[in-house]
């Protein structure tokens, strides 16, 4: 999608000096620790992505000028690295660049140089990956429609190495024409967005209105946005992000007016190590940025100043961060209380033993989706994030997601495509479980279960409470047959009780809500235990296809 912002010739880091846009695009050479972290402290290279990549050019620059006879002296890099590492605080991706090539300071300096480059060509991928799954999500959240986004600072390839994070999303939407207009934030007190951005755009023809930080506020509340796009310098264990000032502002803004803020990062950003915003040093810069700009005074001389650089917007005021993975934060409102339900039932069902390990899952309807319990995870440790959302028309998982669906999720659609239920349940409780598979008949038909005579059958919603038909369904290797037979048995028995039995597999329940669908998966376990505890013979299967 670009050329590389970031080039290595003959023994120097060649790059777009950024102080001297949008006028002038000069070429600045950097072959000394010094001139780089120069570059580095004063803006020249900017961008987390970009200022690792520098900094571990840096690093290679400083293992062959210390290098005599073939001989590293280790010591001398490493002391020239710490000074890398520390040319800019607040950002993770200096450091966690610069620490992934010191490995090979003692292979010398062609081996550093090679892992440089290496994570070269890995920042396009990462980029144009992350750029996808962000444009992917933006859309589903916001339909298919040309869109009106809103970004801040610079997200491009000058503030990466190529593609961009952000603004690679915004270029990636762009190419599949759903961009309507970008409203760019001018971004004090060095104007990144006005210088850089604003370039950046013009650059790829993708159409854009540049405006003062402070009005980004009422294009939303005036309806001329609809989703934020931002980079990170540092995002924390719990999800909170470390940005331009002026993002946090934004993410209010957002919040307020029920505006997605997605937050688009590579996976080398996240700083796993480092629990919340509070632990993050947020550098404070030189006071002349605020009180003037060009070598013009814009303040009395003298004036005192507050510049932080960053500003830490919390995990709650996010919508999503995005990186080359997926969605690995989603914090919707919506979603969250969904999946904090699903959450808080899957573990009251893992305590009964009925959802032992990571088997069963639950689902509830959102709309045209389903938000299901995601693969593989163990029941009695879900939290609201452990929930993937999916399509019911197609059973497919939204783009964007780091998890995979419950394998079982075709036998939850197959209940939406039939019915107007809230939420799905589907266990492995053991008394129904026995019951069932005792009673299937051999081959491949579905045949029902007929229940007569107990008070609980109440519980199921039935017309008639005296007797219920349920249907017991084969258990195949492919899940999806096992969906495909629900779905075609429930289409031919629009009256077919909100209960079915799997052979040997468990059972499904259905309702208007969660608690519902729990409440009838609680009874039909419960009948099928009196009838086996009981004796009585008043369950019947009936052999019906």
């Amino acid at each position: 999608m670009d050329d590389s912002s970031l080039i290595w010739d003959d023994g120097a880091l060649v790059t777009i000096d950024q102080r001297g846009l949008p006028h002038e695009a000069r070429e600045l050479r950097l072959g000394t620790v010094d001139e780089i972290i120069d570059a580095i402290t004063t803006l020249a290279i900017r961008g987390a992505p970009a200022i690792g990549i520098a900094g571990a050019f840096g690093v290679v620059i400083a293992t062959r000028a210390h290098t005599s006879d073939h001989v590293v002296d280790v010591a001398a890099v490493e002391a020239e690295a710490d000074r890398i590492a520390a040319a800019r605080p607040t950002a993770v991706n200096l450091a966690w660049a610069v620490n992934r090539v010191r490995a090979r300071i003692a292979d010398g300096a062609d081996a550093v140089l090679a892992e440089t480059l290496d994570m070269l060509a890995e920042d396009g991928r990462v980029n144009l990956a992350a750029a996808t799954h962000a444009a992917d999500l933006v859309q589903h959240l916001c339909g298919d429609r040309p869109l009106r986004l809103l970004t801040h600072c610079n997200t491009g390839r000058l503030a990466t190495s190529a593609v961009g994070t952000a603004i690679g999303a915004l270029r990636v939407l762009h190419e599949r024409g759903a961009v309507a207009d970008v409203i760019v934030d001018e971004t004090r007190p060095l104007l990144q967005g006005a210088r850089l951005t604003a370039w950046e755009l013009a650059e790829a023809g993708i159409p854009h209105r540049l405006t003062i930080d402070s009005a980004a506020a009422w294009a939303m509340a005036t309806g001329q946005v609809d989703a934020v796009l931002v980079g990170a310098d540092r995002i924390t264990a719990n999800g909170d992000v470390a940005n331009k000032i002026g993002t946090f502002t934004l993410a209010l803004a957002a919040r307020h007016h029920g505006i997605p803020f997605i937050v688009v990062a590579p996976e080398s950003t996240r700083d796993t190590a480092m629990a919340t915003g509070a632990q993050i040093v947020v550098e404070q810069r030189a006071a002349d940025e605020v009180t003037g700009f060009g070598g013009v005074a814009s303040a009395p001389a003298g004036t005192a100043v507050f510049n932080p650089a960053f500003d830490v917007t919390p995990t709650d005021l996010v919508t999503a961060v995005v990186t080359e993975n997926g969605v690995v934060y989603r914090n919707s409102d919506t979603f969250d209380a969904q999946g904090g339900a699903i959450a808080a039932t899957a573990r009251q069902l893992y305590d009964r033993g009925w959802m032992p390990g990571t088997a069963g899952n639950i689902s509830v309807r959102a709309g045209d989706d389903a938000l299901i319990t995601a693969s593989g995870l163990s029941k009695g440790e879900l939290t609201e994030r452990d929930t993937v959302l999916v399509g019911v028309a197609d059973t497919v998982a939204r783009p964007g997601q780091s998890r995979k669906p419950s394998a079982e999720t075709s036998i939850h659609t197959a209940v939406y495509r039939t019915r107007a239920a809230g939420a799905v349940v589907h266990v492995h409780s053991p008394f129904a479980t026995a019951l069932a598979t005792t009673a299937a008949r051999p081959g491949d038909a579905v045949t029902t279960l007929r229940i007569t005579g107990y008070e609980l059958l109440k519980g199921f919603g039935l017309d008639d409470p005296s007797a219920v038909d349920v249907p017991v369904f084969p258990n195949w290797p492919d899940v999806g047959r096992i969906g495909a037979d629900i779905e075609t048995y429930l289409r031919e028995n629009p009256t077919a009780p909100p209960i079915l039995f799997i052979t040997g597999h468990g059972i499904t329940t259905w309702g208007d809500t969660l608690a519902q669908a729990r409440d009838r998966a609680e009874c039909l376990e419960a009948l099928c235990e009196l009838i086996a505890r009981t004796g009585r013979t008043d369950a019947t299967p009936l052999e019906i296809g």
